[in-house]
């Protein structure tokens, strides 16, 4: 009687924990949907606040080409990241650029750079930062618009020598209390910039083969 108690028992258990097993593996897997789905709309509301719908027709999330590896210092990249290319109708239109400086005052900044193929700045997002609330987190569009005036600035606007805070004679503000985080920023703007200077041919010669290739398969 003991015996058969046990076994029953031993049964019992090993169902439940079988049943266990797999309540949790499929809520992982919807959990693991649900959150794959949230970053991915989050990632294209960072891009979209960039480059906006009316300006391209393509999928910004599936376009992309990998920063060169020659490139990754430049822009503060230690394991390299994903370059997306904005096109209309076939023709690139501006190219997203992920970059980091080290320089922050709590850090690294991390950022997303939109950049024209006319050389001009679509925009600049700050995606991740630890700088002081107040003070250093100004660079968050959330906490003020400093980051808007990046719009329209090229490598000749202003011209390269000028791209400092004005405390150090330059065009861009600084914030009351806090030069180093908005001098890090307008640093690695620059140098992505610098970087598209180099880079922009290849980019453009891709996006027409990746256009022209999906045309061909679009025919067939």
């Amino acid at each position: 009687m003991v015996l058969k108690s046990v076994r029953f028992n031993s049964i019992a258990l090993a169902i439940f924990a079988l049943v266990t097993a797999l309540i949790l593996a499929v809520t992982n897997d919807l959990t693991y949907e649900r959150i794959a789905q949230s970053e991915r709309e989050a990632a294209e509301r960072a891009l979209l606040e960039i480059i906006p719908l009316e300006r391209h027709d393509n999928d910004l999330l599936m376009d992309v080409q990998p920063v060169p590896e020659q490139y990754w210092a430049m822009l503060g990249l230690k394991k390299g990241g994903n370059i997306h290319i904005a096109r209309d109708k076939g023709q690139p239109v501006a190219a997203i650029i992920p970059a980091v400086t080290p320089d922050g005052y709590s850090g690294s900044i991390a950022m997303i750079i939109g950049i024209n193929f006319d050389g001009t700045i679509a925009g600049v997002r700050v995606v991740e930062h630890r700088e002081t609330p107040g003070l250093g987190d100004k660079i968050d569009l959330k906490k003020s618009n400093w980051i808007l005036d990046f719009n329209g600035k090229s490598l000749e606007n202003p011209q390269r020598e000028n791209w400092k805070v004005k405390k150090e004679g330059g065009e861009f503000d600084q914030f009351t209390g806090a030069t180093i985080t908005p001098r890090a920023v307008v640093s690695q703007v620059l140098k992505s910039l610098q970087y598209f200077e180099h880079d922009q041919e290849r980019l453009q010669k891709i996006s027409a083969a990746n256009a022209a290739l999906e045309m061909e398969q679009a025919a067939q």
